[in-house]
Formats: structure tokens, C-alpha cells, sequence
């Protein structure tokens, strides 16, 4: 009797084990935003894969202990580049009533107890003199006046 209730504990928790895993998920939605301008193209890259959006826009990615590098180009900008940190996910911490050594386990070996900030704003910097699409849009105070000859 001893061994099946034995056996019933440890297979409650294995059931119980990965806590991240199961209520946050190994995959998560991030936002994208460029300013000062949208249309930027976008690629998201972790240990894990590669992703691509157009600003403003949202991905789902795979969560990783490994920051996430967003690198953005857009014609007349300076191509730029931000890091999110991957940040420690305290649902993790139910495993060590829940699941112990081997929900931690899980967890950590799925990404899901690291997690990213839900929006990410890419300040884009104009490249001096170059001819972007809103540049071109002329306001009557713009407009050169030449000498008639």
C-alpha cells in the first residue's frame, strides 16, 4: 500500500510539474512600435528563432533565459537595434510546492518561466538629407520661390 501511494504522489507530481509551462505558456505576443514614423520592417531574434513584423504590429515568439534583439530598417533611417531582456517569470515559483525539482526542470528547459515585455517602441533616427516618403510631402511654407526670368 505504501508503494502505490508512493507511486501516486510522484505521479501527481510529474502532472503538476512545469507550472510556467502550463498556465503562461512557452510561446509569447509581443508588440512592435517604431517612432517616429510606422512601416518599419522588423526582425526579432533569440536563441530560439527568427521573427518578422512590420510596424506597428505583433508576433508571437518563443520565450527564452536569452534577451531578444529587435533590429529595424525603414528607407531614410538609420537601421536600429534594441534589446529586450528575458525577465524571470514568478509563476515559476509554484513549482517548488506543485513540482519540485522536475517542474522547475521543465520550465526552465521550455523558456516559459522567462518572459518579454508585452510592447517594445524602436526609436528610428532620420539619416541626414535623405529622401523619406514624408519628406516629400510639401507644405505651401516649404515651397521654394523662384525669380521669374
Amino acid at each position: 500500500m505504501k508503494i502505490f501511494s508512493a507511486l501516486a504522489l510522484l505521479a501527481l507530481g510529474l502532472a503538476l510539474s512545469g507550472c510556467a509551462t502550463i498556465i503562461k505558456g512557452t510561446t509569447q505576443s509581443i508588440s512592435i512600435t517604431s517612432a517616429p514614423t510606422s512601416g518599419a520592417m522588423c526582425e526579432l531574434k533569440n536563441s530560439e528563432g527568427v521573427w518578422y513584423v512590420t510596424t506597428p504590429g505583433s508576433v508571437s515568439v518563443h520565450k527564452t533565459k536569452n534577451d531578444l534583439t529587435v533590429t529595424c530598417t525603414k528607407a531614410g533611417f538609420q537601421d536600429a537595434v534594441v534589446t529586450v531582456p528575458a525577465k524571470f517569470n514568478a509563476v515559476t515559483a509554484g513549482n517548488i510546492l506543485a513540482g519540485g525539482l522536475i517542474g522547475i526542470g521543465v520550465d526552465a528547459a521550455s523558456g516559459a518561466n522567462y518572459g518579454y515585455a508585452e510592447t517594445t517602441e524602436v526609436p528610428l533616427v532620420p539619416i541626414e538629407g535623405a529622401v523619406t516618403p514624408a519628406s516629400t510631402d510639401m507644405k505651401p511654407e516649404d515651397e521654394v520661390k523662384r525669380p521669374l526670368s
